[in-house]
């Protein structure tokens, strides 16, 4: 599988790739730090689309054959033509991130793969079974909290999670002691 966008909905989308049985899981993004991040769990394989084109890497490692899944993550154009060219013929993408305006998409290359597509906007019914794999230890989502604060310094959070460090994931509010 391939995940493009490695923020932490594409982070937590490769993991959940994995624990519902992907053998292993490509991330691209454009920010090392954050593939770093993402690197650090077995089974996921960083790529920098400043160095590497992802349908290449992918094609060199399934022998030409390309991803059987893409998960596109980031919503950024490029990043929507390179899902198109990374899945495998007869392959299915999935549309997770949303682009802040309308973009071109190659109709052409989605049609002569005969590439399945799914699109996902909203997260109705899903935390159950969020907490439940969770809960399942197939997931570990403790190395994506960058740091947590105390409900008392909620505003020094926020204006951490505003600085958008590369390295960090997701910040954390602890509301109660316990």
């Amino acid at each position: 599988a391939l995940v493009t966008g490695a923020g932490p909905i594409g982070i937590m989308v490769a993991l959940a790739a994995l624990a519902g049985g992907c053998a292993k899981v490509f991330i691209s993004d454009l920010v090392d730090d954050k593939l770093g991040v993402a690197a650090a769990y077995d089974g996921i394989e960083p790529i920098n689309v400043t160095r590497d084109n992802p349908a290449e890497v992918l094609a060199a490692a399934t022998d030409g054959w390309g991803a059987d899944v893409v998960f596109e993550c980031a919503g950024a154009p490029r990043s929507v033509q390179s899902a198109l060219e990374a899945a495998a013929p007869a392959g299915c993408v999935v549309w997770v991130g949303m682009p802040p305006d309308p973009i071109p998409f190659d109709l052409v290359l989605a049609q002569s793969k005969e590439l399945r597509m799914e699109t996902v906007f909203r997260y109705a019914n899903m935390y159950d079974r969020a907490i439940a794999l969770m809960a399942s230890g197939k997931v570990d989502l403790k190395p994506l909290i960058s740091e947590t604060f105390a409900f008392a310094d909620s505003i020094a959070a926020f204006d951490r999670a505003v600085k958008a460090r590369p390295t960090d994931v997701k910040i954390q509010i602890k509301v109660a002691e316990g």
